[in-house]
């Protein structure tokens, strides 16, 4: 059959076209089926799971990051190349994205990945580049935030907000019972921290201990932004598993 048949009838160009897609969908989802778990089983050494949801000031770091466009220049997805896995590490797991609502992949890296910054800096220096991107990278094109040292966090809201991830779910407590269930899945600190109840001191007491802006005097959203960077990609001890472990789940 010629080409030009095919481009000059409409019909059976339609029909064609629905033919590929139609291909090309059922190889993408028929693996599906036989596939037992798409998300990667992380343990830590004691048998608890090492990906957890984020705690109320990470949460609250998120929304940050989110409010200031930060995911349109940074993407926070290693792809499993080896040019991508020697400069950033690891690939990225399914497993390291599961709680997140929506997902911070990206397709754009006008700067490098986030994925695995977390303890890759000091607060200080995150603070520093985000206040003046050029005193720490002389040639980053990334613009200055410097109202996060100056805004105070507002986190009175930040029971409803952690309800709301519940909802599409999230495992955070409001029982005893799920609770319960999430000391035995976390360990306790992990379950206190996921305590909806304890929401606003839980979100204190982290900013108090980890000083992330360097001013114990006020509780910032430069706080909260440094205190999600510094978790991004330190939940998996990559060095417990042998190289490949994780291939089995792609």
């Amino acid at each position: 059959m010629r080409h030009e048949k095919i481009e000059t009838n409409v019909g059976l160009l339609i029909v064609l076209t629905l033919i590929v897609i139609s291909i090309g969908g059922l190889i993408e989802i028929v693996p599906l089926f036989f596939i037992d778990e798409t998300i990667e089983q992380v343990q830590t050494p004691d048998g608890k799971d090492a990906i957890r949801p984020y705690s109320a000031l990470e949460t609250r770091g998120r929304d940050i990051y989110i409010r200031e466009g930060c995911y349109l220049c940074h993407s926070q997805m290693i792809r499993p190349f080896r040019d991508e896995i020697l400069r950033y590490g690891h690939y990225s797991l399914a497993a390291e994205s599961q709680y997140d609502h929506p997902f911070q992949w990206g397709s754009k890296r006008t700067g490098p990945d986030l994925a695995r910054v977390g303890g890759k800096y000091s607060n200080e220096w995150h603070k520093q580049h985000l206040m003046a991107p050029r005193s720490v990278m002389p040639d980053s094109i990334m613009p200055n935030y410097p109202w996060l040292q100056e805004n105070s966090l507002a986190y009175n809201d930040i029971a409803s907000r952690m309800k709301a991830l519940r909802l599409v779910g999230v495992p955070y407590s409001l029982t005893d019972a799920e609770y319960e269930k999430n000391i035995e899945r976390f360990g306790k600190g992990i379950a206190d921290q996921l305590n909806i109840h304890a929401a606003e001191d839980n979100l204190v007491a982290q900013a108090d201990q980890g000083n992330y802006d360097g001013d114990q005097s006020r509780l910032t959203e430069m706080d909260a932004l440094v205190a999600y960077l510094q978790v991004l990609g330190t939940m998996v001890d990559f060095k417990q598993y042998e190289e490949g472990h994780f291939a089995e789940f792609r």
